[in-house]
């Protein structure tokens, strides 16, 4: 995927977001890009601001960019059900780190994903950083099917 598309959809998902209640900064004059990082550390806010543009906001991938992509995003409910009935807490938080899980097309590549250098660009020492990811995965778990 070309850096202009992935900012592109970057910047469609940051303006869904705001339409649907994810913190924006206020405009003042001008256009104003979307915050990469939100103040909010809860699961659900998380999820809804940098993952529901693909997944859809119950996750199983009808997000209102999905028309514009190659590939559908997987339905992340059946994530346990793909992974033997048990959901692979570790597995998952490698993958939204972009910290060695296997490499996704949609996402990018470890130099170029969609939201990885986010994630990457928090500082690990700040234990908001580990709390934002621990958060966005046990919410991603509360959606799995039972």
């Amino acid at each position: 995927m070309r850096a202009s598309r992935i900012i592109g959809l970057c910047v469609i998902a940051g303006a869904w977001a705001g339409a649907m209640g994810a913190v924006v900064p206020a405009q003042t004059t001008g256009p104003r890009n979307p915050p990469l990082v939100i103040q909010s550390v809860e699961g659900r806010d998380l999820f809804e601001f940098y993952c529901a543009t693909c997944h859809g906001r119950d996750g199983r991938g009808g997000g209102p960019v999905v028309p514009a992509l190659k590939t559908a995003p997987p339905d992340l409910t059946l994530i346990a059900r793909r992974h033997g009935g048990a959901f692979p807490r570790a597995w998952v938080e490698a993958f939204v780190a972009h910290a060695g899980a296997p490499a996704t097309p949609a996402h990018g590549s470890k130099e170029m994903p969609v939201w990885g250098p986010v994630f990457r660009g928090l500082d690990p020492s700040d234990a908001r950083t580990a709390i934002r990811i621990a958060n966005v995965v046990q919410y991603v778990e509360s959606l799995q099917v039972k």
